[in-house]
């Protein structure tokens, strides 16, 4: 029987250094953290560079597939390049299927092997904007006009597609002026227009507002926020 240190030898002199330095290179080029960071449907793939790139000579390469499929298709605007992001917006376009993507990494001739993401479901991963205020004193009131944000897709007429296409929104209204230490909520909807009432005069008051998505149980941030003095 061959003794241990013997076989250990024979392993080291059959695998030339040359190859094990190279399988290592392989699997230390690989990207790291490769996930989509999607908001309003913009849905952007990230990755950080593997262990072993250190310098800028490394790029990247991307392919994407929905789930079911066998097929990986090559991003070719992302096929060679030096980003650690790629934006695979229309790629994933059918915001209720899920979808994977991919990177690999080649520096000085050595090609690492593809980092996978996780399953995305741009339906259910999205984040939502905050909606938009227009804000007009109307009477002694504010009149609040919400807007919901767009989404990078059009409809046939060529005019953004808002995102209520696809949710149940409830819009929340809340009002700040130097007499609350915290904003009152004065409403909870799903109107876009809201006036607000019985309000001091010569006084100056900040909206803010936020969009809750019931199905989802989520809410977006809220606004920044809008001051109007009234006469």
């Amino acid at each position: 029987m061959m003794p241990k240190h013997c076989f250990l030898g024979f392993l080291i002199s059959f695998f030339p250094t040359g190859v094990i330095e190279t399988q290592s290179a392989h699997e230390c080029l690989k990207p790291q953290r490769v996930h989509f960071q999607s908001r309003n449907f913009h849905n952007i793939l990230h990755w950080q560079p593997g262990r072993a790139c250190t310098s800028n000579s490394s790029i990247y390469f991307v392919q994407y597939k929905t789930y079911g499929q066998r097929q990986w298709k090559n991003k070719e605007d992302c096929w060679g390049i030096l980003e650690f992001f790629c934006d695979l917006t229309n790629e994933t376009s059918d915001i209720q299927e899920p979808y994977y993507g991919r990177v690999r990494t080649t520096s000085a001739g050595i090609h690492s092997g593809w980092t996978m993401t996780q399953r995305f479901t741009p339906w259910w991963e999205t984040k939502i904007d905050p909606p938009v205020m227009n804000i007009t004193p109307f009477n002694g009131s504010l009149l609040v006009i919400l807007h919901a944000p767009n989404l990078p897709y059009r409809d046939q007429k060529g005019k953004n597609v808002s995102i209520e296409n696809y949710y149940e929104l409830v819009y929340r209204v809340f009002i700040i002026n130097n007499s609350l230490e915290k904003g009152q909520k004065v409403y909870e909807g799903a109107g876009r227009v809201v006036e607000i009432g019985a309000l001091a005069p010569h006084s100056v008051y900040c909206v803010v507002a936020e969009m809750y998505q019931p199905m989802l149980d989520r809410r977006s941030q809220r606004s920044e926020e809008r001051c109007v003095e009234l006469p």
